[in-house]
């Protein structure tokens, strides 16, 4: 093991560059002054203070409304998509896999520069209401037009874990479950639901992370005041130019994610 760990300095090195010194970099910021030099090392926790008047409440707030709405929606949809896809035969599974991550080779913006051609007044589907003699619905700038940009972009970060713990499923144990007398609904509850935990788990982590985290889609889709902690936090470094606020909210956001995957992760050592 040890004719190894050469091999291992080149991601230390990697490792440092591009994520400890970063990292140290924001935290000084963020307990700096604006205005001063971050070498002054002059500490304050004004910028700390200040995440706490009503207006960024409210952001972080209805950041993690959306987030767990769409969360939710992700689960809901999610799972039984990728149920289905684990009980379909071996040689179907790998194209409806890559059905599911075909969008994903898509920029982002792309996708959601689509969406807006999609739900705005003059868009697609208004076009077909239209037709139809229904009148126009408003659509674009409302939280409907964000969570379900939010869903349609994250959900194969909800269904890939969950298809990874049911193909890993032992099989033999839900045979013994009908064996033993119970119904479909106790086999799943008991013991298919229990068993593809681990992948519902990483799924919410990474949906509702990726939610309250992105920028893009809000900015996009919510227009240009639909504020999320992800806008405030791009607002803060791009548009303000106040480093030190937004670096105090972008550790302020990184504990609250911590914390987050701590109680997911302890939720998945009870259920085992």
């Amino acid at each position: 093991m040890k004719q190894y760990k050469h091999l291992l300095k080149p991601y230390i090195i990697w490792a440092a560059v591009l994520i400890v010194i970063p990292l140290i970099l924001i935290a000084l910021y963020a307990f700096t002054e604006e205005g001063n030099e971050v070498l002054t090392l002059s500490f304050t926790f004004d910028n700390f203070r200040k995440f706490a008047e009503a207006t960024y409440v409210n952001v972080i707030l209805k950041s993690f409304r959306l987030g767990l709405v769409t969360t939710v929606i992700c689960l809901a949809a999610g799972y039984p998509l990728a149920f289905i896809i684990s009980r379909s035969p071996e040689r179907v599974q790998g194209l409806l896999i890559l059905l599911v991550t075909i969008p994903e080779w898509i920029n982002m913006l792309l996708r959601t520069y689509a969406w807006m051609n999609l739900l705005s007044d003059n868009g697609i589907i208004n076009q077909l209401l239209g037709l139809l003699g229904i009148d126009p619905v408003t659509m674009m700038y409302t939280d409907f037009s964000v969570i379900l940009g939010l869903v349609c972009n994250f959900m194969p970060f909800m269904v890939i874990p969950i298809y990874t713990s049911l193909s890993k499923m032992d099989h033999s144990l839900i045979e013994a479950a009908y064996d033993l007398g119970a119904n479909r609904f106790q086999t799943f509850w008991k013991v298919i639901w229990k068993l593809s935990m681990p992948g519902v788990v990483n799924g919410i982590m990474m949906v509702f992370l990726l939610s309250i985290s992105t920028f893009v889609i809000p900015k996009l889709l919510g227009g240009g005041q639909y504020m999320l902690i992800g806008n405030l936090i791009e607002s803060q470094f791009i548009s303000v130019g106040d480093w030190n606020f937004g670096a105090a909210i972008s550790l302020i956001l990184a504990v609250i994610i911590l914390i987050f995957m701590h109680f997911m992760k302890k939720m998945d050592s009870q259920d085992d």
